[in-house]
């Protein structure tokens, strides 16, 4: 079985490849690091090492790599040729691989009408579903309805915590032990042979959002809140039992919504809570607080893991003054290498911190979940 990995970087060697590695594939990786690209190709395995009390290192083997920027063409081949491609680019970036897809995609169903699935594991809802319309986009009429019939794009929810790090060999990764890769089985093709490790569902918007509204959730306000408390890591933030508990107000905000919304048992949910405040503690993991917090613009958009939730809670007539606090931290996350975090502060200075709340979270002045925005944010500052 062969499968084609779009992005080598410690998400797609810690995570995807690894899993995939396990279940039998074959993995090619493609990516625009030739670094990466010519030790993958040249060795054909890496460590990965788990953040746990043992430290445990596996080795996965049976993989090589591409370069998508001087081979294209290979690259399209091995889509062409592929079981399965999955990608860990992150969502801002499935754009500039949809071409090369797309190409791929063409050479495929010109010659057979063999299933092939595309799963983007991304931080975002509907990631697949996005990767299909910009691949759509590039394929002729008649590819169209060829891989209308034997390729899918499932929806697919990813969580496994994989910091920034260095290491003298730059393949190796250190990982948490947790992973979760759940994938909307309604949405995959007839007959499909499952991949181990892969969970599947037939409804994957409650698994997606129970990640999403609690993992995502709580690393950026732990992130944001140990920002204005100058902290430098999670897991020193995380000692700070205050912080903490602030940070378990916004995720029993979020699960209020989420059982309310998809059914969830409350004590399970609880408990999963604790599992993962337990997992941000890790004292074999060091994140550091400017990379989860990273991208603030992005963490406040209308549909992602912040303002998404507390409007749900706003409907639903739950509360979301956590939530909003976690919003007015994230406009006050002053990082100078962040681009996001600049322009987010440049905004604030040119037309004000109402308007810029307004531009980027899409919630109205007058709505009461921007004025409890502009409450939490005049008390913190």
């Amino acid at each position: 079985m062969k499968a084609v990995h779009f992005g080598a970087g410690n998400i797609g060697r810690g995570f995807i490849g690894l899993l995939l590695s396990k279940a039998g594939y074959e993995v090619c990786f493609v990516d625009v690091n030739e670094a990466f690209v010519s030790q993958l190709k040249e060795r054909g395995e890496y460590p990965v090492t788990l953040a746990s009390e043992g430290q445990e290192t596996v080795t996965v083997t049976n993989v090589t790599a591409l370069s998508s920027v001087t081979h294209a063409d290979e690259v399209a081949d091995a889509i062409a040729d592929a079981d399965l491609v999955t990608t860990a680019v992150g969502v801002s970036i499935l754009k500039h691989i949809a071409g090369v897809l797309a190409e791929g995609i063409s050479r495929r169903v010109a010659v057979t009408s063999a299933p092939l699935h595309l799963i983007a594991c991304e931080n975002a809802i509907g990631g697949s579903a996005q990767l299909k319309d910009l691949v759509y986009a590039q394929l002729d009429e008649a590819a169209r309805g060829k891989a209308d019939a034997s390729v899918a794009f499932p929806n697919a929810a990813v969580d496994r915590i994989v910091p920034l790090q260095q290491h003298e060999d730059i393949l190796k990764v250190v990982v948490e032990p947790f992973y979760e890769w759940v994938v909307d089985a309604s949405q995959m093709l007839p007959g499909y042979t499952p991949v181990e490790g892969i969970h599947y569902v037939d409804n994957l918007e409650p698994y997606i959002e129970r990640k999403l509204f609690t993992v995502n959730t709580g690393h950026c306000s732990a992130a944001y809140l140990g920002y204005l408390r100058g902290y430098e890591t999670i897991q020193q933030a995380m000692g700070d039992e205050e912080l903490t508990a602030r940070v378990r107000e916004v995720l029993e905000e979020t699960g209020a919504v989420l059982v309310n919304k998809h059914g969830f048992d409350q004590a399970e949910h609880s408990k999963y809570i604790d599992k993962i405040l337990e997992r941000f503690r890790n004292p074999a993991l060091t994140d550091e607080v400017s990379r989860v917090g990273r991208s603030p613009i992005r963490k406040l958009s209308p549909n992602d893991r912040l303002v998404s939730p507390a409007l749900q809670a706003y409907d639903r007539q739950l509360s979301y003054s956590a939530l909003t606090r976690s919003m007015a931290t994230a406009l006050l996350f002053d990082v100078k290498d962040d681009p996001e975090a600049v322009e987010l502060q440049a905004s604030i200075a040119d037309i004000g911190v109402p308007a810029t709340v307004t531009k980027y979270t899409g919630i109205a002045a007058g709505h009461p979940v921007h004025q409890s925005v502009m409450a939490e944010y005049e008390q913190l500052k």
